[in-house]
């Protein structure tokens, strides 16, 4: 199974891609979406979208894991990421992915057996779990491989449920 993770933003959107197989986990890509300050919100919007089809079609994903969003104390940013993951979720389903969600609780859980991880914590677990010589760049980049991996440890168990 190769399994889409996307940390949303709409100045840096990570992405990172893993495949499960031979009981363990295979780093196939990672990296981030990219948009300039001052750069109008539909245009922005419209580039993450268009980066978003451009690594479905070269990566062909199995499946989609997006993190929910996290309201923080800032409302601009919150309404602004909350923008992005929209057009993540557009482009993921209009792709025909199967989409999952995960809380940043539930990926902490899941990747570092802690849900009190820190960003530190949760980096080195990325780069132990991939078994890489040094932790994923940007930072958004190693955030959306936590949820891949994430999903990765929660789908044979969601598969038997609905079976």
């Amino acid at each position: 199974m190769r399994t889409l993770g996307i940390d949303p933003g709409t100045a840096i959107m990570g992405w990172g891609i893993v495949e499960t197989g031979d009981g363990r986990l295979t780093l196939i890509g990672s990296g981030a979406l990219t948009t300039p300050a001052g750069m109008p919100q539909p245009e922005r919007l419209r580039r993450l979208y268009d980066g978003l089809r451009d690594l479905i079609a070269r990566y062909a994903p199995d499946s989609a894991a997006i993190e929910e969003l996290f309201f923080g104390k800032n409302v601009n940013t919150a309404l602004s990421v909350g923008q992005a993951r929209g057009v993540a979720l557009l482009a993921l389903a209009q792709a025909g992915l199967t989409i999952h969600e995960y809380k940043p609780l539930a990926v902490k859980q899941a990747v570092a057996g802690y849900g009190g991880a820190d960003k530190q914590q949760m980096q080195e677990m990325v780069r132990l779990t991939l078994g890489l010589e040094a932790v994923p760049r940007p930072d958004d980049a190693a955030d959306a491989l936590a949820v891949a991996i994430c999903h990765a440890y929660t789908a044979p168990t969601l598969q038997r449920l609905q079976q």
